[in-house]
C-alpha cells in the first residue's frame, strides 16, 4: 500500500511545490527576525552616511573592482583582530548599499584602514603600490589622479539614498555638486578609504 511519502516522491510536480514551500518557510524563519533586531538595523554611535566625496569614492572603488581582492569584514577571531583591529559589527554597515564584506583576500582587509595612513601614503600607494609596499602585487591606478570627478549624478544618488532612509538633509544634497568641484577620482577614493571603520574605536 502506497504511503503519502511514496505519492510525493512519485509526483514530480507535487515534490517541487513542497520543496519550494519548505525552503520558503525556512528562509522566512531565518531572515524575517533579523529585520527586528536593533543591533542589525540601528547605526553604531557616531556613524554618519557617506558625504558626497566619500560616496563618489565608494562608487569608484566598486567600479575598479577593489572588492575582488579586499574584504571589509573582520571576523571575531584573535588572529584577525590582532592584525586588522576590532571585529566588524552590523551597525557599521547600515548606510552601505551594497555591502562590501567579501571573503576573498588577495590583499588585506580594509575595514579599519581609515586614519591608519596619511592621504599622501594612499596617493603614492594607488599610483604605484610597490613604492610603499615593495612586495605588493596590487596594480597601480594612476589614471584616478588624472580623471576629474563626475558630479552629474551625485544629487540623484543622494536623493535616492535619502528616500531609503539615509539622513541627508536637502541642503547637503543641493550643495553636493559644489563640494566635488576640482576633485579627482583619486581624491574621492582616498576620502572613502580614510572613512572606513572609523565609527568603531579600535584597540590598536
Amino acid at each position: 500500500m502506497a504511503t503519502a511519502h511514496d505519492k510525493v516522491e512519485k509526483n514530480v510536480g507535487l515534490l517541487i511545490v513542497l520543496t519550494l514551500l519548505v525552503a520558503a518557510i525556512g528562509g522566512l524563519v531565518q531572515i524575517v527576525p533579523l529585520a527586528f533586531q536593533d543591533t542589525l538595523t540601528k547605526p553604531v554611535e557616531g556613524l554618519k552616511p557617506y558625504n558626497a566625496l566619500q560616496l563618489s569614492g565608494r562608487d569608484i572603488y566598486i567600479r575598479e573592482g577593489c572588492y575582488v581582492c579586499h574584504s571589509q569584514m573582520i571576523r571575531p577571531f584573535r588572529w584577525e583582530t590582532e592584525r586588522y583591529g576590532h571585529y566588524s559589527v552590523a551597525g557599521e554597515f547600515v548606510y552601505d548599499r551594497p555591502f562590501q564584506w567579501g571573503s576573498k583576500r588577495t590583499g588585506p582587509d580594509l575595514q579599519r584602514v581609515g586614519g591608519r595612513y596619511s592621504d599622501d601614503w594612499h596617493r603614492a600607494h594607488l599610483m604605484n603600490p610597490r613604492d610603499v609596499v615593495p612586495e605588493s602585487n596590487m596594480p597601480g591606478y594612476p589614471w584616478l589622479q588624472e580623471n576629474e570627478l563626475d558630479r552629474s549624478d551625485i544629487v540623484a544618488k543622494m536623493s535616492a539614498l535619502q528616500f531609503l532612509g539615509h539622513p541627508y538633509t536637502d541642503q547637503e544634497i543641493q550643495e553636493a555638486p559644489k563640494r566635488l568641484e576640482g576633485k579627482t577620482e583619486m581624491d574621492a577614493v582616498i576620502a572613502y578609504l580614510q572613512n572606513l571603520g572609523t565609527s568603531v574605536k579600535t584597540r590598536r
